[in-house]
C-alpha cells in the first residue's frame, strides 16, 4: 500500500469513526473515572487511561464500522451520507477497512481479557469481582455493539430494541468506575445512563425516518414518527433525570435540560435534523458538569 492510499484509508477510518461523536464513548469514561476515583491518582491509573484510549477512538471504529459493514446498501438512501460534503462516511468495503474494524474489535477483546487477568488491576491483588466486573462491562459493550447492527439479531430493525440497546454508551462510564472504584458503580447511575442513551439514540433516528422507511428499516422512530418520537424522548429522558436526581438532587436538575429540549423542538417545529448536530455541543457541556462535580468530590476527599 503507497503512502498516499494509506494516508487516504487512515482518514477514511477516522471519517467512519464519527469524530464528533469520539466522547459519546469515552465521556462516560471521564464521568466514570471522575465519580469512582478517591485520590487525584487514581485519575491517571493504567486502568484509567487504557479505557479511555481504547473508548476513545477503536471503540469508535469497531461500532460504526460493523453498523456501517451492514447498512452499506441502506446508506444510499441517508442524506447524512451522500454527497461529496456528506457529515458521515458510507462504508466503502475492501480488506484493509475490513481488518482495521476487526483489529479495533479484537483489540476490545484483550483489553477485557487484560482487566479479567489483573494486568491492569488498580492493586497488586485486586478483589476477582473488580477484576472480572470491568471485563464484563467491555465485553458487553462488544457484545451488544455487533448484535445492534450485525445479523442475525440486527437490533436497529427491531422496535423498540433499537432503543433499548444502545444502552450500550454507558457501559464504558461503568467499567470505568469498576477499575478506579473497586467495586460496581450505583444502579440508579446505570439506569438513569441507559435511559437517557436511550432517548439519545432515538432522537439521532428522527432525521432517518424517511429513507428508513424507503428502504424497509424499521425503528423506533419510522414506528412512532416525528412527533410521537420527540414524546418518547422527552419521556425517557424524564426518567433518566429521575434516576440522577435520586442520586443528587444537582444531577437531576442538570438532566433536566434533555426533556426540555425535546419540547422545544416539538413546540417550535424545529428541524430535528438541524438540531441533531447541536448535541454533540449540547452533551459535551453536560458530560464536563457531569465530570467537574466528581473531581471537585475528589479534591474534597
Amino acid at each position: 500500500m503507497s503512502e498516499r492510499s494509506s494516508a487516504a484509508t487512515l482518514g477514511y477510518l477516522l471519517k467512519l469513526s464519527r469524530p464528533r461523536f469520539w466522547l459519546y464513548l469515552a465521556g462516560p469514561v471521564l464521568v466514570g473515572v471522575a465519580y469512582g476515583a478517591s485520590a487525584a491518582s487514581d485519575l491517571f491509573a493504567p486502568a484509567a487511561v487504557a479505557l479511555f484510549a481504547y473508548f476513545l477512538v477503536p471503540a469508535n471504529v469497531y461500532l460504526y464500522g460493523v453498523n456501517d459493514a451492514f447498512d452499506a446498501d441502506i446508506d444510499a438512501e441517508n442524506p447524512k451520507k451522500t454527497g461529496e460534503d456528506a457529515p458521515e462516511a458510507r462504508f466503502r468495503g475492501g480488506r484493509t477497512v475490513t481488518a482495521a474494524v476487526a483489529v479495533c474489535g479484537l483489540a476490545g477483546l484483550a483489553l477485557a481479557v487484560a482487566f479479567a487477568t489483573g494486568a491492569l488491576a488498580r492493586s497488586p491483588n485486586p478483589p476477582a469481582g473488580a477484576t472480572v466486573g470491568v471485563a464484563a462491562w467491555v465485553v458487553a459493550f462488544l457484545v451488544l455493539g455487533y448484535a445492534y447492527s450485525a445479523p442475525p439479531f440486527r437490533l436497529k430493525t427491531v422496535p423498540p430494541l433499537d432503543s433499548v440497546s444502545n444502552g450500550l454508551y454507558v457501559l464504558p462510564g461503568a467499567a470505568a468506575f469498576v477499575a478506579v472504584a473497586g467495586r460496581q458503580p450505583p444502579a440508579l447511575a446505570v439506569a438513569g445512563g441507559w435511559l437517557w442513551a436511550m432517548a439519545m439514540h432515538t432522537f439521532s433516528a428522527i432525521p432517518d425516518i424517511d429513507p428508513d422507511r424507503r428502504a424497509g428499516i424499521r425503528t423506533t422512530a419510522t414506528a412512532l414518527g416525528e412527533r410521537r418520537t420527540l414524546a418518547y424522548c422527552g419521556a425517557v429522558w424524564l426518567l433518566a433525570a429521575g434516576a440522577f436526581g435520586l442520586l443528587d438532587r444537582r444531577a437531576g436538575v442538570l438532566l433536566l435540560l434533555y426533556p426540555l429540549l425535546a419540547a422545544g423542538v416539538a413546540e417550535t417545529d424545529a428541524d430535528v435534523a438541524r438540531v441533531y448536530w447541536w448535541f454533540p455541543a449540547v452533551n459535551g457541556l453536560v458530560g464536563m458538569v457531569l465530570t467537574l462535580g466528581g473531581l471537585w468530590g475528589v479534591v474534597r476527599g
